[in-house]
C-alpha cells in the first residue's frame, strides 16, 4: 500500500500502465528513488549516462511504442539537462512527461543550493502543462493531467515535486471544498469532418488532373486509406522526413522524402502538379511545395492549430487521418487518365537507379552512401531505423528504401545532434524483440554517443532480440556544417571548427563488451552488415567514410553551386577531393 508521495507517484504511473522511466539520480529526487527501492512492481528505472540522454530515450520510446515516454531528473542542473530532449519532443509532437525534483519548500526563495525557478525554466518547452505538487492531495490530479495532456496534445509536460513533499505521507483528495479528485484513462478522438466539408474537399481533388499528395507522421496508421486515395486520384505521394515510414518506398508512385534532404522525384512531383492533398504534415519549407496559386490544395490534420499553414489551402479538414480519408473516399472520382502517374513512376524508377549508382561511386576510403545502400538491400523485417542529424540524415532520407514493416525516425524539427544512440536505446527498451539500427556521425558519437554505449552494455542482455547496430560515419569532420558553409556561405572549410580528433569507436565498443567491425573499404560493407545483423550482441560498425562525397540535394540551386565553387577557390583544404568526388557523382547521375 502506498505510504509516501513518492510511493503513490510510482503507483499512479503503474495505474497508467507506464512500464519504464528513463532518468538519472540526484538528491532532488531521493524520496522518489527511495520509493523505487520499496516497489515490488514497476515502472522500471532505466539509467542513462546524462539527463539529456534520458529525455531523448523517452522520446525514442514514445515514438516507437505509441505510448507516453517518461523521464525523471533531480532539481537544478538535472532539470536543466532535460531541456534539449524535451524540446525535441515538443517540436516533433511526441508525448513525454518529465518528473523533476525541486528544493524543499522551506528553502524556496532563499537562494538555496540548486534552487532554480523551474516554472520559468519549463514554461516554454512544457507550455501545454507544467505544475508543482505542493501538498500530497494534489498529486493524482497533477500527474493525471500531465499524462493526459501529453497524450492528447502530443507534447511534453512537466511535473515538479519538491524534495520534502516526496517524503510526506500520502493523503488522497477528499470530497471537500478546494479538493480536485482525479481519474485514470484516456481515449483519443477519431473524429471526421462533416459531410459538407468532405464534399468541398472532394470537389477540389476531383477537379485536378495532376494530383500530388504529401504525407507526414500524422498519417501513420492510415496506410491502407492513403493507398486507396492515391489509386483513386492516380496521385504521386511525397513524404515529409518524419513520415518516411508512413508508406512503403516499394510502391511505384511514392517519390520519397521532400525538402532540403529530399529526392528529385518529389521535387518534380510538386513542380508538375495542379492539385495538392496534404495529410498529417506541417512540412515547413513552402519553397518545395507548388508555387502559390499554381495548385488547388486540401489539408487533413488532427491538430487544428497546425491546419492551414505553409500553403494557401482551399479546404482544411480537422480530423484523424485514417477516419477522415475513409469518410472522404466515397466522394472521390476515379481518375482514368494515368499519364501523370506514369510519369511519376518512371521518375521514381530512374531515381532508385541513380541512388544505386551514386552509392557505388569510388571514394577514399568509403563512400558513405554505400553504407546506407548496402543496409537498405538487407533491411530486416520489423526493423526500427534511426539517424542522427548531419550528413547521416541526408543519406537516411535518400538512400534507405523502407518496406511496409519498417519504422524510422530522427530529430526532424529540432534537428539536434546526438539523438540517434539514445533514440535507439529508447526504441529497443520499448521493443526488445525487434532489430534496431542507428546511423550516427562521428561528431554526434563524440558528443554523447560513446557514453551511451555504456547504457547499451548495461541492458542488452535483457532483450529478446540482441540486435542493436550503431553505424558510425567516421570521417573526422563535422561534415554537414562543412558542406553548408561551402554551399550556403561560399566559405571554405574552417578546420579549427570542423575537424574532429580521431577516435577508435570500434575499440571503445569492444572495451565495454559490445561487438565491433571496422570497415575501411566499401567492398567490406556487405559482410560487415551481414555480421552485425546476425550478431548475438549489439554491434558498432566503425566505417571510415570519405568526407568529400557531396550531400548535394538533387535540386541544388545555381546560387548554391556558385557558392560551393567560390569556397573551393578560396582555399578549402579538401578542394581537390571535393572536386573529384563531385565530378564522379554528377557523371554517374548523367549516365542514368
Amino acid at each position: 500500500m502506498a505510504t509516501t508521495v513518492g510511493d503513490y507517484l510510482l503507483q499512479r504511473l503503474r495505474d497508467w500502465q507506464v512500464d519504464t522511466v528513463f532518468g538519472y539520480p540526484g538528491d532532488g529526487i531521493n524520496g522518489i528513488l527511495a520509493a523505487w527501492t520499496r516497489a515490488k512492481e514497476g515502472p522500471r528505472f532505466v539509467q542513462a549516462r546524462h539527463e539529456e540522454m534520458a529525455a531523448f530515450q523517452a522520446v525514442g520510446y514514445a515514438k516507437f511504442t505509441g505510448r507516453v515516454g517518461v523521464c525523471t531528473a533531480t532539481s537544478g542542473p538535472g532539470a536543466i539537462h532535460l531541456l534539449n530532449g524535451l524540446y525535441d519532443a515538443k517540436l516533433d509532437h511526441v508525448p513525454v512527461v518529465a518528473i523533476v525534483g525541486q528544493t524543499s519548500r522551506s528553502a524556496m526563495g532563499g537562494s538555496y543550493q540548486q534552487e532554480v525557478d523551474l516554472h520559468s525554466l519549463f514554461k516554454d518547452v512544457a507550455s501545454e502543462y507544467v505544475e508543482t505538487v505542493n501538498v500530497p492531495e494534489q498529486l493524482p490530479n497533477v500527474l493525471d493531467r500531465a499524462i493526459r495532456t501529453a497524450l492528447s496534445r502530443s507534447a511534453p509536460t512537466a511535473v515538479i515535486v519538491p524534495a520534502d513533499v516526496q517524503e510526506l505521507h500520502y493523503e488522497a483528495p477528499s470530497h471537500a471544498f478546494k479538493m480536485v479528485p482525479s481519474s485514470l484513462g484516456f481515449s483519443a478522438s477519431m473524429g471526421a469532418p462533416d459531410q459538407e466539408s468532405l464534399q468541398r474537399a472532394a470537389d477540389v481533388l476531383n477537379s485536378g488532373q495532376k494530383v500530388a499528395m504529401l504525407v507526414g507522421q500524422g498519417a501513420r496508421g492510415a496506410r491502407r486509406e492513403l493507398e486507396i486515395v492515391a489509386e483513386l486520384l492516380n496521385a504521386g505521394v511525397a513524404k515529409a522526413l518524419l513520415g518516411k515510414d508512413v508508406l512503403s518506398d516499394h510502391l511505384p508512385y511514392v517519390t520519397g522524402s521532400i525538402g532540403l534532404l529530399g529526392t528529385r522525384p518529389s521535387w518534380e512531383l510538386m513542380q508538375g502538379c495542379d492539385t495538392l492533398l496534404t495529410v498529417g504534415s506541417s512540412f515547413p519549407y513552402s519553397q518545395f511545395l507548388p508555387e502559390f496559386g499554381k495548385a488547388r490544395a486540401v489539408q487533413i490534420d488532427a491538430d487544428p492549430t497546425m491546419i492551414g499553414m505553409r500553403y494557401p489551402y482551399e479546404v482544411n479538414l480537422v480530423g484523424d487521418a485514417a477516419t477522415t480519408l475513409r469518410a472522404l473516399t466515397p466522394y472521390l472520382d476515379h481518375k482514368e487518365d494515368r499519364s501523370f502517374r506514369s510519369g511519376i513512376e518512371e521518375s521514381v524508377r530512374h531515381w532508385w537507379d541513380v541512388m544505386a549508382g551514386a552509392a557505388k561511386v569510388d571514394a577514399d576510403p568509403v563512400n558513405p552512401q554505400r553504407l546506407f545502400y548496402d543496409f537498405s538491400i538487407r533491411l530486416p523485417d520489423n526493423c526500427i531505423v534511426v539517424a542522427d542529424s548531419g550528413s547521416a540524415a541526408d543519406w537516411y532520407a535518400r538512400q534507405l528504401k523502407f518496406n511496409d514493416t519498417t519504422r524510422g525516425s530522427l530529430s526532424g524539427t529540432l534537428a539536434t545532434m546526438g539523438s540517434a544512440v539514445p533514440y535507439a536505446i529508447g526504441a529497443k527498451i520499448g521493443n526488445p524483440g525487434k532489430p534496431v539500427v542507428g546511423f550516427s556521425g562521428d561528431g554526434a558519437m563524440q558528443m554523447n554517443g560513446l557514453a551511451e554505449l555504456i547504457t547499451i552494455k548495461r541492458y542488452w542482455q535483457e532483450w529478446d532480440d540482441p540486435r542493436l547496430v550503431i553505424a558510425v560515419l567516421h570521417n573526422n569532420d563535422l561534415n554537414q556544417v562543412t558542406w553548408e558553409m561551402r554551399s550556403l556561405q561560399g566559405a571554405p572549410k574552417f578546420p579549427d571548427s570542423q575537424t574532429l580528433p580521431d577516435v577508435d569507436y570500434a575499440a571503445f565498443a569492444q572495451s565495454v563488451g559490445l561487438a565491433a567491425v571496422v570497415v575501411r573499404d566499401g567492398d567490406e560493407l556487405g559482410a560487415a552488415w551481414d555480421a552485425a545483423l546476425t550478431a548475438d550482441r549489439p554491434t558498432v560498425l566503425d566505417v571510415y567514410c570519405d568526407p568529400d562525397v557531396p550531400p548535394i540535394p538533387p535540386h541544388a540551386s545555381w546560387d548554391q553551386i556558385q557558392k560551393t565553387a567560390k569556397s573551393l577557390w578560396h582555399g578549402d583544404e579538401d578542394r581537390w577531393g571535393v572536386l573529384k568526388e563531385g565530378v564522379k557523382t554528377k557523371l554517374q547521375e548523367l549516365r542514368h
